[in-house]
């Protein structure tokens, strides 16, 4: 009769146990795997395929007994960077967003505006527009790859521990709100340009010829200007959002 004993099991499932509640936590909040359209069946199946092929590139695991307050620790720790790396994903796409927002504002259209489940709130059509095309980015330049990677080489940069707050002084969270409004004015930027050129020119006319009703005719040369400033720089929008992600996901590697 074949049998074992409990330090042969927790030897066996240690390596395993750790490693999964990490990247199980990056897909809770990471971009496209957090969706709800994504089953959690789906999402767990993947975090125990990703573990166990990549259990032989991982740093030796820390012999912690699972029924010891240890384990608690170190179980939050797993989950807070796991959930910390898929916030920081979704920092970038929430700038690729704000872009949208100054310039669907620019473009007059902040009224035709409608309720985002994901967001929570009232986004105008432009934002849409651009978190859906960041949404096909993030999979064609295979995003999920690059998080895959990062968090598997998160275990490098930050080992299991009882210490579930210490990775937090080296990250440090609570300056990436700057990262939103940075990257988001620069992707907007150019469009954003654009129109303010149009609205001095419409104003120098308003000027001249005050007979000429401007707002007539501003509200389509606006539109018309944005959409095809849109249309010129949308094939561009991949470099800012691979560089983004990558300069994000450096925080844990």
């Amino acid at each position: 009769m074949v049998s074992f004993t409990e330090a042969q099991v927790l030897a066996w499932i240690t390596p395993w146990l750790w490693a999964f509640f990490r990247v199980a936590g990056i897909f809770t909040t990471a971009p496209v795997l957090s969706q709800r359209s994504v089953p959690r069946r789906v999402r767990l199946s993947l975090a125990i395929l990703i573990v166990i092929c990549a259990q032989p590139s991982l740093p030796p695991m820390p012999d912690i007994a699972i029924n010891s307050p240890q384990a608690v620790m170190v179980i939050v720790q797993q989950v807070l960077i796991g959930l910390t790396m898929g916030f920081a994903a979704r920092v970038v796409f929430a700038a690729i967003e704000f872009a949208g927002e100054l310039i669907g504002l620019q473009m007059g259209l902040s009224f035709a505006s409608f309720f985002d489940p994901m967001m929570g709130g009232q986004v105008n059509g432009v934002s849409r527009f651009f978190g859906t095309t960041a949404l096909w980015l993030f999979v064609v330049m295979n995003g999920h790859l690059l998080l895959t990677g990062a968090v598997l080489q998160s275990f490098h940069a930050f080992p299991v521990s009882p210490e579930p707050l210490a990775f937090l002084q080296q990250v440090k969270p609570q300056v990436w709100g700057a990262e939103i409004f940075k990257l988001g004015l620069w992707v907007a930027l150019p469009v954003v340009s654009m129109l303010l050129l149009v609205n001095m020119v419409l104003g120098l006319i308003a000027r001249v010829a005050p007979q000429m009703n401007v707002f007539s005719i501003g509200f389509p040369v606006t539109l018309s200007v944005g959409f095809t400033g849109l249309w010129l720089t949308l094939p561009m929008m991949e470099v800012p959002l691979s560089m983004a992600l990558e300069r994000m996901m450096a925080y844990f590697m």
